[in-house]
């Protein structure tokens, strides 16, 4: 009895595959992709043992040769293409800021050049402008000098032709004096005393003059 419950147990599986082939044999003909897809299935299903591919060891051979390949490589391209670019880069600028600093210098040295000569150029017109004055100075105080001797050695001349008219003058005075008194004399005596000869009033006119 126990021997045909076990014999009906494993028939009923068999029986149970059978119409599972039959099904999945139905359903590849109903749907063609569904034979990829359960290969697909299987195949992970092997081969999957949920380590991430990075970090899975037996990928770790072929990942060094990967990773010297593109270290390679881009050791290769930074030393022949990027780092002669930056290179050169660095030495034109380095040229740019070196011309610039000449430049400067010398536009530095020329503002020096510059102040030095107006400096130079003033120090001179200062210098220039005090001998013209100092010249122009001396000039007209020669003028005037030359001009008061002109006015003095006048006024003295006219002085002294003043003086000489006065002294003329004064000599035809005393001159003609005698000759007033006498007149006079005569004129006061006539009056007096009648008519007086001239020589008489001359004698006595002469005599009191040298009294």
């Amino acid at each position: 009895m126990v021997t045909q419950a076990y014999a009906q147990e494993a028939e009923t599986p068999a029986e149970g595959q059978v119409d599972g082939a039959h099904g999945a044999a139905d359903a590849l003909h109903a749907d063609p992709t569904a034979d990829t897809h359960a290969t697909t299935e299987a195949h992970g299903g092997d081969h999957g043992s949920g380590v991430f591919p990075p970090f899975d060891p037996a990928t770790f051979p072929s990942q060094l040769l990967w990773l010297a390949i593109t270290f390679g490589a881009l050791y290769v391209l930074m030393s022949k293409v990027a780092l002669p670019r930056i290179d050169g880069i660095l030495a034109n600028r380095k040229a740019i800021i070196d011309a610039d600093l000449a430049a400067a210098d010398q536009a530095q040295q020329k503002t020096d050049a510059a102040i030095a000569a107006y400096e130079t150029a003033l120090a001179e017109a200062k210098a220039k402008a005090q001998g013209i004055a100092n010249e122009t100075r001396d000039g007209i105080q020669a003028d005037l000098a030359a001009k008061r001797a002109s006015v003095e050695a006048d006024l003295a001349a006219k002085v002294s032709a003043a003086e000489a008219r006065i002294a003329g003058t004064k000599a035809e005075a005393l001159n003609h004096v005698d000759e007033i008194a006498t007149e006079t004399a005569q004129t006061v005596v006539s009056q007096l005393v009648g008519d007086v000869a001239t020589d008489s009033v001359k004698a006595a006119v002469a005599k009191a003059s040298k009294e």
